[in-house]
């Protein structure tokens, strides 16, 4: 990948989307991660006013910290960034106060966690209507097209989304070439959704270099019969979230009703 190239296509992607929608910059969640951390770049780099958005809600301090130095570098090399920290735990306190908790532990805990991201996309479009912006989504391809690993209405709620062209590993190439602080480069990937130190890998059970390798594969033309052992595992497993996960990558269903029934 001619990774500078790409940054630069990027860059004058969101400054023609932008003076087309004509607003005046972008709002994005900075969640510590790689992802928040290339796309608020990129963002910042547009010289169009940005304003990064911490979001806490029971968050370990290792995301903390390293959101908080991303966003320190950001501020510190553009001009146009500003940010502001929300602390989203007593509101998510209050919401867990006032609804039914009485059914499996799992159901429950997966339902609390997209809880926590669509009340995250909430406050990203607050700050978004109250300064004429646009939400830039976070989300990359392995993500967002492969195995759906996102919230509906939550980080896949947003306006435009600059990475989500791009594998994970080419994320990471571009992060190094734009100098994102070592400890989000080699921190593992996590959305950050339970509180705790669960990563990605460890709720989808594969690695994104094998969710990566299992898209291209399918991509390919191959089935999961030319496999086994591990790599028929990850095949599966990539099969099964994309199909499991079809109804977030896909236009919302709408019933149509024949023209004979309406007149």
């Amino acid at each position: 990948m001619k990774t500078n190239q790409v940054i630069n296509f990027i860059v004058e992607w969101l400054k023609t989307y932008a003076k087309n929608a004509k607003v005046n910059g972008f709002v994005i969640g900075v969640s510590g991660g790689v992802d928040s951390a290339v796309t608020s770049t990129l963002c910042a780099m547009t010289g169009l006013k940005v304003m990064c958005l911490e979001m806490p809600i029971h968050q370990s301090e290792s995301h903390v910290s390293r959101a908080q130095e991303h966003i320190n570098q950001l501020e510190g090399k553009f001009q146009n960034v500003q940010s502001t920290r929300i602390n989203l735990t007593p509101v998510f306190d209050s919401f867990k106060d006032e609804i039914d908790l009485k059914h499996p532990q799992k159901t429950v805990d997966m339902a609390l966690a997209n809880s926590r991201a669509r009340l995250r996309m909430t406050t990203l479009y607050y700050y978004a209507g109250l300064l004429g912006r646009l939400v830039a989504g976070t989300g990359n391809k392995v993500e967002d097209f492969g195995i759906g690993f996102y919230t509906k209405y939550g980080d896949g709620g947003v306006d435009l989304s600059p990475i989500a062209d791009l594998l994970k590993s080419e994320v990471y190439d571009l992060g190094s070439a734009l100098k994102i602080p070592s400890s989000i480069l080699n921190a593992a990937p996590s959305d950050g959704l339970f509180g705790d130190s669960r990563s990605d890998e460890d709720q989808i059970g594969a690695s994104y270099p094998e969710l990566e390798w299992a898209m291209k594969t399918i991509e390919e033309g191959k089935s999961i019969n030319d496999y086994e052992g591990r790599e028929r595992m990850v095949f599966d497993i990539y099969k099964q979230l994309n199909s499991t996960n079809k109804h977030k990558m896909t236009p919302i269903p709408v019933c149509e009703i024949p023209e004979k029934l309406k007149y």
